[in-house]
């Protein structure tokens, strides 16, 4: 084996250690909160509860409630899920001799025997439990911690670069991008790496008058604090931040959760924007990672504090919802697929069909899962 192998896995190992406990947190909050969203609407239309369970595999300990639901924490924390009455399996699948030998009385309490709208509205609770989860941390945070501001001054123009070819200047202060107010450095820097490769008007307060200047910002890798690399829009620009740069604007709970909402769609736009991307060739696909990635980067956040690392929770959970509302079958938004044909056909697909349909859902959430992997592992070991 290389040496750069060697060099990866033995970071890899070493660093997985630091890593658990907060890749378990953010990843416990995100599961817990999708699951209780479909757990909650299926108890309100009805729908009998077997289980909730956090993780796959053995049951490591867990306790009945007073309705019969068996709440329990399973072996492989990698996810979670909710068994209805009626479901064959983990994912969902009804058993068809099952379904028909059922009384009335049973037939009340299943899943798969209610109309297709509480269906509907049950699978769709989960990813929508998620964005919920994220505006509510986003407003948290932004209540009580405030949202922090710097000026979008510029402090060096560099030589060459799509800034210094736009004609900004050192103490240029940037007021607008295409008509949207900027009021920090970091809304400036959000925008323009978004968008690489498009021209973007900017209005700049230089001295007392105003000016409009059109830059295009170009693609690069950018390493962040903790040496991970990232493809980002940049225009060549330095803010130098100095003692007292840095101020932090208190704001009421009804702004904090306008500001939530705000957020939750930034991170929404974004992921979709990179997704639509790598289908286009705009976006690299080694971008995409896993667990292994995902409990890297709660280790590395995790040093910051325990407001960083909430704030990754929420990230997290709008990227799960996301995903979970692909129309892929086995996910809920190839649940939520079946469910839409059923309503315009009247009747729902034969069971043949669903079958494949799981068959082949089954099949891309693996090769999504060993892409991503495999991603991980090629990024441990170059770091």
């Amino acid at each position: 084996m290389s040496e750069f192998f060697v060099h990866g896995f033995n970071t890899l190992g070493h660093g997985l250690i630091g890593y658990i406990i907060p890749f378990l947190f953010v990843l416990t909050i995100v599961v817990f909160f999708h699951e209780l969203g479909h757990f909650l609407v299926a108890r309100w239309a009805g729908v009998k509860v077997l289980t909730f369970s956090l993780g796959f595999g053995p049951e490591l300990a867990g306790f009945n409630d007073r309705h019969g639901t068996r709440w329990k924490i399973s072996a492989v924390p990698l996810g979670g899920y909710v068994k209805f009455f009626g479901d064959e399996s983990e994912a969902s699948t009804p058993s068809s001799e099952a379904l028909a030998n059922m009384t009335e009385e049973e037939r009340r309490d299943s899943f798969h025997h209610k109309k297709v709208g509480p269906r509907a509205a049950i699978v769709a609770a989960g990813p929508i439990a998620n964005f919920l989860l994220a505006i509510v941390i986003f407003t948290c945070l932004f209540t009580f911690l405030g949202k922090p501001s710097t000026t979008a001054r510029v402090d060096q123009v560099e030589a060459g670069s799509p800034a210094a070819a736009a004609g900004f200047q050192t103490g240029d202060v940037v007021v607008a991008i295409d008509g949207t107010k900027i009021d920090s450095f970091s809304d400036m820097q959000r925008i323009v790496g978004v968008r690489a490769g498009e021209q973007l008007t900017f209005t700049v307060k230089r001295g007392d008058s105003t000016v409009q200047l059109h830059g295009t910002p170009q693609l690069k890798e950018v390493k962040d604090p903790f040496g991970n690399m990232h493809r980002l829009g940049v225009l060549g620009i330095t803010r130098k931040t100095t003692a007292g740069d840095v101020t932090t604007e208190r704001v009421d709970p009804a702004t904090a959760a306008w500001l939530g909402v705000k957020e939750t769609w930034f991170v929404i736009d974004r992921t979709l924007s990179y997704i639509g991307g790598v289908f286009t060739g705009r976006e690299a696909a080694d971008q995409v990672g896993g667990p292994l990635r995902i409990a890297q980067i709660s280790g590395q956040v995790a040093t910051i504090g325990v407001a960083a690392l909430v704030h990754l929770a929420a990230v997290l959970s709008i990227s799960i919802g996301l995903l979970n509302l692909f129309p892929v079958p086995l996910l809920d938004g190839g649940h939520l697929l079946f469910y839409a044909v059923e309503a315009v056909r009247g009747r729902p697909l034969s069971e043949r069909a669903q079958e494949m349909g799981f068959r082949i859902g089954l099949a891309l959430v693996l090769m999504l899962m060993v892409f991503a992997t495999y991603n991980d592992i090629l990024h441990l070991a170059a770091s």
